[in-house]
């Protein structure tokens, strides 16, 4: 009896240490994966900084005009999208680049309220631009400046009267006014308005969002057009044809069945937009975005496109991700991304060595360095 009695004990003592020593292994292992993340972590953000202080340098040093514009030959459009990179890059507006680019911004102000410059790019110009004034505006300096802005882009969206909302256009805007409306100009709107403390539920916002529905490849109620049910992929287009189309003049944009072809740019800035519009993860639109974009998951190259348009598409790419609050992805492979760190690695290993960053494809004006580096700090001030 006691023999058995010892034997019970001893049983116990080693189930109970066994234990314990289980319980703190994997206490030290949880511990040591935690430092290794934060290591992995803080590394990721020094390089970050790193990559960050050069492009800001070159901007400062090499981008700049004595006016303070960015590739002013096109417009202001550069220049806003510069000034907003170093702002939303722990520059503030007191900075010299940041201090010029804005006072030259102001000057292509116009008294219609939109601000831009030969007229040709007004809705893209004055959106970028209110975007940036919006960051500078920590004293309300550029309050009326705004309020004028978004009168003006908001009426050159298509609404009632011109369209019907049954109209395949209705609630999109393009680069000019009047003409063909497409995904990248509704897209930078719903952000100009959102900048300007628009709320989700603003009649212009949610007009945009009938628009950025039409444009996605779901087979929905949300949209209408005959290419819903043609690709149903859960991607995006640029823009919505309402002519008949050729599917042979251009592989690029159509399927042989004459669908749209989806591609990444178009994918987060729809994702992007529809969140900004007040859906939620739980909205089938927003769910079929984001299995797009597991399927397509890359920092290589913009999916459907390759090299045409990788700068805007990185921009894009930190924006809609970080307006979705996603931290982590698991692409088609069933590998785990964390897209911020992916980005700033690709980006730092993309940076040419004066500090900028530049596209040998020409396509969208990318082989400008202002634009491409604007757009690179642009996304990297999303991966803080």
């Amino acid at each position: 009896m006691k023999q058995r009695w010892k034997f019970h004990l001893s049983r116990r003592f080693f189930i109970t240490t066994t234990a314990a020593w289980l319980t703190c292994v994997t206490a030290i292992s949880q511990e040591a994966a935690i430092a290794q993340d934060s290591e992995t972590t803080s590394k990721t953000q020094k390089l970050r900084q790193e990559v960050v202080d050069r492009g800001l340098a070159f901007l400062a040093k090499e981008g700049q005009s004595d006016a303070g514009t960015f590739s002013d030959q096109v417009g202001p459009g550069v220049t806003a999208l510069a000034i907003t990179s170093a702002l939303r890059n722990g520059q503030t507006i007191d900075d010299p680049m940041v201090a010029q680019g804005l006072k030259a911004l102001e000057s292509f102000v116009k008294p219609d309220g939109g601000i831009y410059g030969n007229g040709r790019l007004k809705n893209y110009e004055t959106c970028v631009a209110m975007v940036c004034f919006a960051e500078a505006n920590k004293k309300g300096q550029y309050n009326d400046i705004l309020k004028r802005a978004k009168e003006f882009v908001t009426g050159m969206q298509y609404g009632e009267g011109p369209r019907d909302p049954s109209d395949p256009w209705y609630g999109g805007v393009g680069y000019g006014g009047a003409g063909r409306p497409d995904l990248s100009n509704t897209g930078y709107l719903i952000e100009a308005l959102r900048a300007v403390e628009a709320g989700p539920d603003d009649p212009a916002i949610q007009r945009a969002l009938a628009f950025v529905s039409r444009c996605q490849n779901l087979n929905s109620r949300y949209n209408d057009t005959p290419f819903a049910d043609k690709v149903d992929d859960g991607g995006f287009y640029y823009e919505i044809p309402t002519t008949k189309i050729d599917p042979s003049t251009s592989d690029e944009r159509y399927t042989p069945n004459g669908g749209l072809r989806s591609y990444g740019s178009m994918g987060y800035t729809g994702l992007k937009s529809m969140i900004f519009a007040g859906l939620t993860k739980e909205d089938p639109r927003v769910k079929a975005a984001l299995q797009w974009i597991k399927d397509h998951y890359s920092v290589e190259k913009n999916p459907g496109m390759g090299s045409a348009g990788l700068y805007y598409y990185y921009h894009t790419f930190a924006a809609g991700l970080n307006a979705t609050g996603t931290e982590t992805l698991t692409d088609s492979e069933g590998v785990e991304h964390d897209w911020k760190s992916d980005l700033v690695v690709e980006l730092a290993e993309r940076q040419n060595e004066d500090g900028s960053w530049s596209n040998d494809n020409q396509r969208w004006f990318e082989n400008d360095k202002n634009l491409a580096t604007s757009f690179a700090l642009m996304a990297l001030g999303y991966c803080k």
